[in-house]
């Protein structure tokens, strides 16, 4: 059977209908949502033949791992994405667990991030097995719980012994193949000064003012020695929460006051090659350079640990990979051009549990999903072309990788 033939058996309808059925369940992350999505997602896995299974995360959490065999001789392949999903914001004008198809997108809490990307490498696998293909390489497929907490679900199939050769991470990247993106830290900067009442202003140290130097620099930041200006360009530091008023216990009710205390909670991205340490290092410089401006002023930085929750580190594959050239072949068989690749922004500022399985696994692997244009926000979205066609992009990647013809 040809490629074309194979590609042929693909069913739009039963593809969206699976993808809507993912949405239609509320997967919260840390809820007993993500539980129940997990055994949908093994009894699935079950149904078309795969070795399948839940696998324990900690508390009780799981894991939905299917395994399909292949005949022996050929690479194995990892597909990996998470179930949890971020709750419903304001702003919604569609039901968000309808998981609504029109002509051009199919919407959803979570849809986006990522329940597309699960359910296209399922419907990949599952449009292989209904054309009775048999692969040399094994395929497994993983639906994980926890990437919202730092990558917990994926990490306990690390520690549970799981491998591949290469892996694929569906995370959300509009189709281009994402071959590096950035770690993520999290920081505190606490900006003490003199307080005086407005009349002695000019005696004053202000907190304020001295804040709103600082963020605009902080916000245009990059970190020091990137390897190449394609990692520089992953480079980024963001202001998410300021507070400013008397003392450390932020007292408002007294604004005829000079501020005299500011604290600043921040996120950093850097590239591999850079360090949390060197990053952390020019923070530093910075306040230096803020409380020379500021005399008088002293400024702390604090690298937080959000919640106690695992880092998300870097990720880099070359280019010249097997995997990437894989699934550079897959797009191009399907659309007719060359797949975006490289440090693609915004996913470079992504952090993916592709980096816990090229850090802790030792696997090479790349980040291609669909969906990212449309998310995380209201009315989360996916387009229905890039939906189908990155199941026939996986398709075609599984039957070279895992050496089928």
């Amino acid at each position: 059977m040809t490629k074309e033939e194979l590609l042929a058996h693909l069913d739009p309808h039963y593809c969206l209908d699976f993808l809507a059925r993912l949405v239609q369940h509320k997967s919260y992350s840390q809820s007993t949502g993500e539980r129940q999505l997990a055994a949908l997602m093994a009894a699935e896995m079950t149904a078309l033949g795969l070795e399948a299974g839940l696998r324990p995360v900690e508390g009780e959490r799981v894991n939905a791992v299917g395994i399909w065999r292949g005949t022996g001789g050929g690479n194995s392949l990892l597909f990996n994405g998470h179930l949890d999903t971020n709750p419903v914001s304001e702003g919604w004008t569609v039901d968000p667990w309808a998981g609504k198809v029109d002509n051009k997108f199919i919407y959803g809490i979570g849809v986006s991030n990522m329940k597309a990307g699960d359910a296209a490498y399922f419907c990949a696998v599952r449009t292989l097995i209904e054309a009775g293909v048999r692969l040399p390489g094994d395929v497994i497929l993983t639906f994980v719980v926890g990437e919202l907490q730092g990558g917990v679900g994926t990490l306990a199939l690390i520690e549970q012994g799981l491998r591949a050769d290469f892996f694929i991470n569906s995370e959300p990247t509009d189709l281009a193949a994402l071959t590096m993106h950035a770690a993520a830290f999290t920081f505190v900067i606490e900006l003490i000064g003199k307080t005086r009442h407005l009349s002695k202003r000019d005696e004053a140290v202000d907190a304020i003012a001295a804040a709103c130097d600082l963020i605009p620099k902080l916000n245009a930041m990059r970190f020091s020695d990137p390897p190449s200006p394609e990692h520089a360009a992953i480079n980024r530091v963001h202001v998410g929460v300021v507070h400013g008023a008397l003392g450390r216990e932020l007292h408002e009710w007294r604004p005829p006051q000079v501020a005299d205390f500011v604290r600043i909670k921040g996120s950093g991205r850097y590239a591999p090659g850079q360090t949390e340490e060197g990053a952390l290092a020019d923070l530093r410089r910075l306040l230096d350079a803020l409380e020379a401006r500021f005399p008088g002023l002293a400024a702390t930085l604090t690298p937080e640990n959000v919640l106690g929750r695992p880092a998300m580190p870097s990720f880099e594959v070359s280019r010249t990979s097997t995997i990437v050239q894989a699934i550079n072949r897959a797009y191009r068989a399907v659309r007719g051009t060359d797949q975006p690749t490289g440090a693609i922004t915004p996913p470079g500022f992504y952090g993916t549990d592709a980096a816990h399985l090229f850090r802790k696994a030792g696997m090479e692997g790349i980040v291609c999903g669909p969906g990212g244009r449309y998310n995380t926000m209201p009315d989360e979205r996916v387009d229905i072309e890039d939906y189908l066609d990155m199941i026939r992009i996986y398709l075609l990647t599984i039957l070279d990788v895992c050496g089928g013809a």
